[in-house]
């Protein structure tokens, strides 16, 4: 077992939440085993195990509760950088990019955490429900924010990961303890930005079918105009919610993905620069490699043998969180 020493020590039945972080932390290093990342058998769960910090990645994360059992992790969206770590979870609401690092790993102490992608229609039933009182309108922040783990949120999370464990029991019992993860985070202050993306009709729900929309068709040209009568919004209304949820305007959003995607097709299928700009939506080489540059810090293929290189640090993938 290689839970930290000092988690264990700590644990006791007189602190609920770090007994129970203890055991999760158990639980996923068990079955993770020597491997990085595992998908499971049970919808949208990934469970996630690192031995050494990671280099900066870009990514795009999907709506989704992130919990960490042990280490820590750095979140950018735009300028706001976002931590979360043994003590706090993330919850991101709406497809974001943003750039993602462990900053806290060993092989003493690995760390290990967990995500769980939201159904929404399953966030919808929830919220259909007497017992889940509504919030107050959340204030314009992005669809990315942290709230304390609770005992009864890792509890939840344990007896998830123990399903994986009996396999028969997964097709009935998965769906209610996922729907026990969503109910606990509505219930706090931060799921109010996720009640609002959910509820049919919000503009929060507006705004996040043209934010879906642009995800699968980035490499399509761009009318604001456009996806602002996609959401049923004025452009400049569109524009204002969009900048509140992913804290960049659609043209950003747009650049964003293209040059991530751009990336993951010269790193892993071996395109050429040229080929990856026109693959993903950019009718200039010229103009990709100044954008990609800017991005990433160097142009595209010394990029690309950059991160090839035998020393460089490890990134995570597309989906680790």
């Amino acid at each position: 077992m290689t839970v930290s020493k000092q988690s264990v020590r700590r644990s006791g039945p007189e602190d609920p939440v770090r007994q129970a972080r203890a055991e999760l932390a158990r639980k996923i290093d068990a079955y993770v085993g020597t491997q990085v990342r595992r998908e499971t058998d049970i919808p949208g769960l990934t469970l996630v195990r690192r031995t050494e910090l990671t280099a900066p990645a870009c990514m795009t994360y999907e709506p989704s509760v992130a919990i960490i059992a042990q280490g820590r992790k750095r979140v950018e969206l735009g300028l706001t950088t976002f931590i979360y770590d043994e003590s706090r979870f993330l919850l991101t609401s709406v497809d974001l990019p943003i750039t993602s690092q462990v900053v806290e790993a060993s092989a003493a102490a690995p760390f290990l955490a967990l995500s769980l992608k939201f159904e929404m229609t399953m966030v919808r039933e929830m919220l259909s429900r007497d017992e889940i009182p509504p919030p107050d309108t959340p204030p314009d922040t992005p669809a990315m924010a942290t709230g304390a783990t609770t005992a009864e949120l890792l509890g939840a999370c344990c007896r998830l990961v123990e399903l994986l464990n009996t396999p028969a029991d997964i097709p009935f019992l998965s769906g209610l303890i996922q729907r026990e993860i969503i109910y606990r985070i509505l219930r706090g202050p931060e799921g109010a930005r996720l009640r609002a993306i959910a509820t049919l009709g919000d503009q929060s729900h507006r705004t996040a079918k043209a934010i879906a929309w642009m995800r699968v068709n980035f490499a399509k040209p761009l009318r604001v105009e456009d996806l602002a009568q996609m959401a049923g919004m004025g452009v400049s209304t569109l524009h204002h919610h969009f900048r509140a949820l992913t804290a960049m305007s659609p043209l950003q959003y747009q650049k964003q993905l293209r040059l991530q995607a751009a990336r993951t097709q010269m790193l892993t299928d071996g395109l050429d620069a040229a080929s990856a700009a026109f693959a993903v939506g950019y009718e200039s080489a010229s103009q990709f490699s100044r954008e990609y540059s800017r991005f990433f810090g160097q142009p595209p293929m010394r990029d690309i043998r950059t991160l090839r290189a035998p020393n460089s640090p490890p990134m995570e993938r597309a989906g680790q969180q």
